[in-house]
């Protein structure tokens, strides 16, 4: 695809002003930016406590060109379905609710709140910043932490020993309409799912992974390269999801090995060479389950 075809095909109508408070090379920055551009204007964002608390700026201003309700932690799928069901009751099918979270609060404490959101098929778009950390409060631990990552709660003489969960699959599992991985290194590939999820009525879930600099150890420029490096090292593949059975790969994935990608972050600098072998071999292991999903919808 052309450098000039890629150019004509994202809008270039902001929705996301400059002099936010986002991190140089902020991840979570260039999804919120991307999204927008997909949603349009006629969108409300549900915002739960996270990064983009303070991005946004303080109340009652804000770096978006949308409405914007801040709301507690746990609270994002809660809240982001009662003002949808506000909306309808006043008439208005038509504006798009989006909740947007980080790990923090779609992994672990907003959990609740999004599984019954799902559970009910709440017509709300439900987006996942990703950037593997509660980055906001000091780069403590989630259950979004990769194995062998640094973090301020597992340091790097006991870093992160659990797996990574795998939030795609518990949503899946709802029987959403709609749910998807993305990266802000493909933003063709994030931006056309995102139109999707609007075009459809229901439930729709976009985990979209977003490197963090401090967080991460890694240096500004290199953000977008980390994320794509993610894609094409069959970390992060990015794949769509229908009605929890329909799987599907969305991007090819080369399968170029894993430790260049590690060895570029300095939350993984403790890891030794036999350390890094074994986390191939688990992507590896890993990537046979993805392809039997998107073989046998399993």
């Amino acid at each position: 695809m052309s450098q000039t075809m890629i150019k004509h095909e994202i809008p270039r109508k902001e929705f996301l002003s400059p002099g936010h408070l986002a991190c140089p090379g902020c991840g979570g920055s260039i999804a919120m930016r991307t999204v927008l551009k997909g949603l349009g204007e006629d969108t409300m964002v549900v915002l739960p406590a996270c990064c983009w608390s303070i991005i946004a700026g303080p109340w009652p201003q804000s770096s978006l060109k949308v409405p914007l309700y801040h709301t507690a932690f746990e609270t994002g799928g809660a809240v982001a379905s009662g003002i949808k069901a506000a909306l309808e009751v006043r008439g208005n099918h038509e504006t798009t609710v989006m909740a947007w979270a980080g790990d923090g609060g779609t992994f672990d404490i907003g959990l609740q709140a999004l599984s019954g959101a799902a559970e009910r098929n709440e017509d709300i778009i439900y987006c996942c910043y990703d950037n593997e950390a509660y980055m906001n409060t000091g780069v403590q631990r989630s259950s979004s932490t990769p194995a062998g990552a640094w973090t301020t709660t597992t340091p790097s003489d006991h870093p992160e020993s659990h797996p990574k969960k795998d939030i795609l699959s518990i949503i899946a599992a709802h029987r959403v309409p709609y749910a998807a991985t993305a990266s802000v290194a493909y933003p063709q590939d994030l931006l056309q799912k995102v139109r999707r999820a609007k075009s459809i009525r229901g439930t729709k879930f976009i985990h979209i992974l977003s490197p963090c600099p401090p967080g991460w150890k890694h240096p500004d420029e290199s953000t977008v390269d980390l994320a794509r490096q993610a894609v094409q090292s069959r970390l992060f593949p990015l794949v769509e999801v229908e009605n929890g059975q329909t799987w599907r790969f969305t991007m090819d994935h080369e399968g170029y090995p894993i430790a260049p990608y590690i060895k570029a972050q300095g939350r993984f600098r403790q890891l030794s060479n036999q350390q890094i072998e074994d986390i191939q071999q688990q992507i590896n292991e890993r990537w046979t389950v993805w392809e039997n999903r998107v073989k046998y919808g399993t």
